[in-house]
């Protein structure tokens, strides 16, 4: 069964009876491998696809706008999923995670990730903020606090408070509260800086912008990552959901069910996450049909290096 996201199943009528909501016999996924890679640092593995909640569960999780969002939060603990990014500077969606979590009591199941960023208020205000991270989410070690843009804003995107941000991530981690300590950006232009980072920083994730019509991290960064070690947690995967218009009323190329593909989601997410460099992926949905959909690219096999460049020819010459 091929399906695009625009026409990706609907949970619709079954909200009202969420527990009947069996995901993994949509893709017959419980007949495939879970897909996993290892944290370089550790050798710990997790699932290759997780999930992100920038913009998607800045929400009240009281609401009944919520619902949804909840079950997507649910089916991903159901389907394996463990790798769960947010972050305080996402309005209400750390909450949200939080209380998602919580209320399907899963916190010591997943692999939390968050993010720090004070800008030039110094170490106090960071574990201030790391401290009610960690309350929000209901887990006191977060798996991986990561100093969010480098810890300066969307204005600057410099690196100039990054070591007060690192600092105070290490010294959680020297206590037990932080397992991993990472960087992240979503923007080209702070490329560099990240690049400058990796290479004068111990670190354990780096997150970045990467995706199969965006694919300007290969350069530099994903090479540089690999030989230092670093993990790599991709952020928006699906560049913002322009790669769906590129493909629309395109069938998925025939080859691609020899990988385990059935949607153009899951072409383009296994491309990102087969790439030797790439740990996780985090698309970030609010509907449930889409979160199963993603989750379809955590199962079956990885692609070689060959059928990674079939595949960037095939969408290069959409």
């Amino acid at each position: 069964m091929v399906l695009s996201r625009r026409n990706a199943l609907k949970v619709g009528a079954s909200l009202g009876a969420a527990a009947l909501f069996d995901s993994r016999s949509l893709f017959g996924q419980q007949q495939l491998p879970l897909l996993t890679k290892a944290i370089p640092s550790t050798g710990e593995r997790v699932p290759v696809i997780g999930l992100g909640s920038a913009g998607t569960f800045n929400l009240d999780a009281s609401s009944p706008e919520a619902y949804e969002p909840f079950e997507v939060v649910r089916l991903f603990h159901e389907l394996e999923g463990t790798v769960i990014d947010t972050a305080p500077s996402y309005g209400r969606a750390e909450p949200f995670v939080g209380d998602a979590i919580q209320t399907i009591n899963a916190a010591e199941d997943l692999f939390l990730a968050t993010k720090v960023n004070v800008q030039n208020e110094g170490v106090p205000a960071a574990l201030d903020q790391m401290n009610a991270s960690s309350d929000t989410l209901g887990k006191r070690t977060i798996d991986l606090m990561q100093v969010w843009n480098l810890g300066d804003n969307f204005q600057n995107l410099s690196d100039r408070y990054l070591a007060a941000h690192l600092e105070a991530v290490r010294e959680w981690k020297s206590q037990g509260r932080a397992r991993y300590v990472g960087i992240t950006t979503s923007f080209p232009r702070q490329y560099d800086l990240i690049e400058a980072a990796l290479r004068q920083h111990e670190l354990d994730f780096v997150q970045l912008d990467y995706s199969i019509g965006h694919r300007d991290a290969e350069e530099t960064l994903l090479p540089l990552a690999q030989e230092q070690g670093v993990a790599v947690m991709v952020n928006r995967p699906f560049t913002s959901g322009a790669l769906f218009a590129s493909v629309a009323g395109r069938s998925l190329p025939g080859w691609a069910a020899g990988y385990d593909i059935e949607s153009w989601g899951q072409f383009f997410l296994k491309f990102i996450v087969s790439h030797p460099a790439v740990t996780v992926a985090i698309p970030a949905t609010s509907d449930p049909g889409h979160l199963v959909d993603n989750m379809g690219a955590c199962r079956g096999s990885l692609l070689d290096a060959d059928a990674r460049r079939r595949m960037a020819e095939f969408y290069e010459s959409l």
